[in-house]
């Protein structure tokens, strides 16, 4: 089992006329391939999984694996519920039809135990093959995935090999280290993918890259190759995006950037998300001006 690392990015899912955009998702993907990235993940928060339809959510990883095949892109399959019987038949989906691994978010809501959760992913991991990299990102899902927790997973089941951790706290990072060396972190925060590789991370899975992947692909190798004086210029150069790309929830401000610069032909969400006020609209399009983005 190899891990992926690197850079990757959590892809938007562009929506026409209520309906998936498929042809708009494999022109995403395919621009993801041209500028670098190494892994791209359909169908998770970026994604809006959480109002797809079953079929649709099997549609974009279906069509992110296809585009990437005979690629050196890997694609990490959203494959996340608050029902673990829910997640397991999508773990399995996935790895069926040639996903490379799963990205498995905290089951939301319902707020299991350590205990729980625990038991919760050994499910999903004991059902594959595959790499599961565990996702945990408390503000959203109400949810605190410990690092106590992690560890008895990390021991206990062979194919858990990484974590997306995007509580953006670098405390949390170094615990995890501490607790389990052999365990992947990846920054699930673009506001702090440098500092987090800095002490250890191996990646990042970026909103940002949807916009600019290349600048994103350029962060990491830099952060790789110990370039740490370049890497903080390029990191002080995005910090500007990363912050208006959050103004709203996301992925409100990624899709509104991405329709602005062209790169999806609607602005469509699925209720309960809507487009971003105007005042926030304005200010994503006087940000994004000050970047180069290659279409």
């Amino acid at each position: 089992m190899s891990n992926i690392t690197g850079a990757m990015t959590a892809l938007v899912t562009p929506i026409k006329n209520g309906k998936l955009d498929t042809l708009g998702f494999e022109k995403l993907i395919k621009r993801q391939i041209a500028q670098g990235m190494d892994a791209v993940v359909p169908v998770g928060t970026t994604g809006e999984s959480a109002t797809l339809t079953y079929e649709e959510d099997r549609e974009c990883i279906e069509i992110a694996v296809s585009v990437c095949k005979g690629t050196n892109v890997k694609v990490i399959a959203g494959a996340g519920s608050n029902a673990t019987h829910e997640a397991v038949e999508t773990a399995k989906f996935a790895q069926k039809i040639g996903a490379d691994g799963i990205l498995s978010v905290t089951p939301y809501y319902n707020k299991p135990t350590q205990e729980g959760l625990y038991q919760h992913y050994k499910a999903i991991s004991e059902s594959i093959e595959i790499p599961v990299m565990l996702y945990n990102v408390p503000g959203r899902t109400g949810v605190d995935l410990l690092p106590s927790t992690v560890a008895r997973l990390v021991k206990d089941v062979k194919n858990i090999y990484a974590i997306k951790e995007a509580t953006g706290s670098l405390d949390r990072i170094i615990e995890l280290m501490t607790l389990s060396p052999e365990l992947v972190v990846i920054s699930g925060d673009d506001a702090t993918d440098l500092p987090m590789m800095c002490v250890g991370g191996q990646g990042c899975i970026s909103v940002t890259a949807n916009l600019v992947p290349n600048l994103k692909n350029k962060l990491i190798r830099l952060a790789q190759e110990k370039k740490l004086e370049e890497a903080k210029v390029l990191n002080e150069h995005l910090f500007e995006l990363n912050r208006v790309l959050f103004c709203e929830s996301n992925p409100i401000p990624i899709k509104a950037a991405m329709y602005i610069a062209g790169l999806i032909d609607t602005l469509e969400f699925r209720l309960p998300l809507t487009p971003p006020s105007k005042e926030n609209m304005q200010k994503i399009e006087q940000i994004i001006k000050k970047y180069d983005i290659i279409l």
